[in-house]
């Protein structure tokens, strides 16, 4: 609908305050399509005169500092939301399914170590590698499909020289996060076929793992030299006492380093690219910023085009107990316990009080004006390596002549469950 006709129709508010006078239940549908595909402008009227958007069945926060407030208080607004699911097919506590508990901060302390910042310019290196070999393949086509022929290769080829995690092979292993993360993260009407897909696959990716343990336990007590992966680094990993992490929260934890990247970072990725493809004057300004020797420069294109189309959007919580958002502000509002909160990142990025002239395609805005990674207890703690391998493939990429998007329906993103990328075909190459 163009912005004429909403506000002939009232906006998004007034159709929806008319629609739930007849029917609250369609309604909700309302807005859960709208969130689905008109985010930008229903966060734009949400902002600007019902900031915290409360219905029957979920609240969403839309200003930055409610969002990053909501984000902060874990012991308010907790994971709940997601949270068992995830351990019900990880079989055990996951530090992403946890808010501040004792294990939750001696994993996440643990997973910061074997995760240091001194490994980006190696994991840089082995995306882009990656990349260039797939498409060296892709060139005498003339076209390449990103999801699975490129960007998805980066996020299983990191898993494997990286974590340490090749799984049976990589399809095995892309399908066992595809089904976990698509119950954990897209399944709240509680499908149960996408229920059971999760936790079988949970299952089998924990077995896997088991017995990927034992082997490297075995080759170690052998004296064999291990190679300089996540996993390796967990399994020479000695504590004293307590500290010492038991072999559940070796296993969980290396389960969640593909659960937190292998269909968020192609996601990104695709995100961030289709956003440079749109804008003809950026594209050519990063393209120039590949050559570089700092690739810092082209990165900087990557994180502001995330901030037009971020990939988590939202993000769910459970408010534990009664709580005033924005207290002090004439926009305080009551948060009831039980209520099913979603903080909208994707809004708080445009939010005009915080990050200035929004609609602006502009470089080098400060971290927290694009909120990519989150924000508090949960955020991102793999954020050095993530930030170039989500990177370094579109720099690559955007180095290569004739990068292009194609007309409909060929260059359309295709998406499962409304959220994954799953096809993305662009021009590569002289066109035919």
């Amino acid at each position: 609908m163009s912005a004429v006709e909403q506000v002939a129709t009232g906006g998004y508010l007034g159709r929806y305050d008319q629609a739930f006078a007849r029917d609250p239940s369609a309604a909700i549908g309302l807005v859960q399509g709208w969130l689905r595909g008109e985010w930008r402008p229903l966060f734009a009227e949400l902002r600007e005169r019902r900031p915290v958007f409360v219905t029957p069945a979920f609240t969403v926060v839309t200003r930055h500092a409610d969002v990053t407030e909501v984000l902060s208080r874990e012991e308010v607004f907790t994971v709940r939301a997601f949270g068992p699911r995830l351990e019900a097919a990880l079989g055990g506590p996951f530090m992403l399914s946890r808010d501040a508990t004792p294990m939750n901060w001696a994993d996440k302390a643990l997973m910061r170590v074997m995760l240091p910042p001194a490994d980006a310019a190696r994991v840089r290196e082995l995306a882009g590698r990656i990349t260039d070999e797939a498409l060296d393949a892709a060139l005498p086509h003339g076209r390449v499909e990103l999801v699975h022929d490129v960007f998805r290769k980066v996020a299983l080829g990191v898993c494997a020289d990286y974590f340490g995690l090749p799984g049976p092979a990589p399809g095995v292993l892309s399908g066992w996060t595809r089904a976990v993360i698509a119950d954990g993260f897209a399944n709240y009407q509680g499908d149960p076929a996408v229920q059971e897909a999760g936790h079988r696959a949970g299952a089998e990716l924990m077995a896997y793992l088991g017995a990927a343990l034992a082997s490297r336990r075995a080759a170690r007590a052998a004296g064999e030299t291990a190679p300089d992966d996540v996993f390796a680094r967990l399994v020479a990993t000695s504590l004293p006492g307590p500290l010492a992490p038991a072999d559940e929260r070796i296993l969980i934890n290396m389960a969640g380093l593909p659960l937190g990247f292998v269909e968020s970072g192609p996601g990104a990725m695709v995100e961030a690219l289709e956003q440079l493809l749109a804008r003809p004057q950026v594209l050519a300004e990063a393209v120039a910023a590949t050559a570089e020797p700092d690739p810092g420069r082209f990165d900087a294109h990557v994180w502001e085009a995330l901030r037009f189309s971020p990939f988590f959007k939202l993000l769910p919580r459970v408010c534990a107990r009664d709580h005033v958002l924005a207290a002090g502000t004439p926009r305080r509002t009551l948060i009831r316990a039980g209520t099913f909160v979603l903080a909208a990142p994707a809004s708080a990025v445009f939010d005009a009080e915080v990050v200035p002239e929004p609609d602006e395609f502009r470089l080098g805005r400060p971290g927290h004006h694009h909120l990519f990674f989150g924000h508090g207890h949960h955020s991102c703690l793999g954020v050095h390596p993530a930030r170039v391998i989500i990177c370094e493939p579109l720099r690559r990429l955007l180095r290569r002549p004739g990068v292009r998007p194609l007309p409909p329906p060929e260059g359309e993103i295709a998406r499962s469950h409304g959220v994954f990328p799953d096809r993305f075909v662009i021009g590569l190459g002289e066109a035919g």
